[in-house]
């Protein structure tokens, strides 16, 4: 992470939070931007660090969150993988007290196969393009079922 990534990051974190939860992946830069953000890590996820080979062959980052949704649905290595992600942010969310809320730093490509998997049938050509450093989004969870998701962008 350089200088301008830190700057970045401490004022996105100035307008987020608090979290009761922060998971990154197991790469420096996450766990670099969750500090840079203000946040103390709880944990590390060796799951949201890479997704290999076989997904960048699917599809290759970046893509638009539409053509993520498209490989999710092909039941390849890109829906496996996805699969793997929203499970993980299910069980995430479970251990969650209602309205209480967690932070999840990880990489592009990761980020959007997770949220497709996670908001099946949502309308991802209204999502746009991948997200871009320190962009993301917000899951809103009921009886452990994604129920609503907003995308977050940062402007520039």
């Amino acid at each position: 992470m350089n200088q301008s990534g830190v700057t970045l990051a401490r004022l996105v974190g100035e307008n987020l939070g608090p979290f009761d939860r922060v998971v990154t992946s197991t790469l420096p830069r996450a766990f670099e931007t969750a500090i840079a953000m203000g946040f103390v890590v709880d944990e590390q996820v060796e799951l949201m660090s890479t997704y290999g080979d076989g997904v960048e062959r699917e599809v290759p980052w970046p893509q638009s969150f539409m053509a993520y949704a498209k490989a999710v649905k092909q039941n390849g290595a890109a829906a496996r993988y996805a699969s793997q992600l929203a499970e993980y942010y299910a069980e995430l969310a479970d251990t969650l007290a209602d309205g209480r809320c967690a932070l999840v730093i990880n990489h592009g490509g990761v980020l959007e196969l997770g949220l497709t998997a996670s908001f099946p049938g949502a309308d991802y050509e209204s999502w746009g393009e991948a997200a871009d450093y320190c962009e993301g989004a917000r899951l809103y969870w009921e009886d452990e079922k994604c129920v609503n998701a907003e995308i977050l962008r940062v402007s520039r």
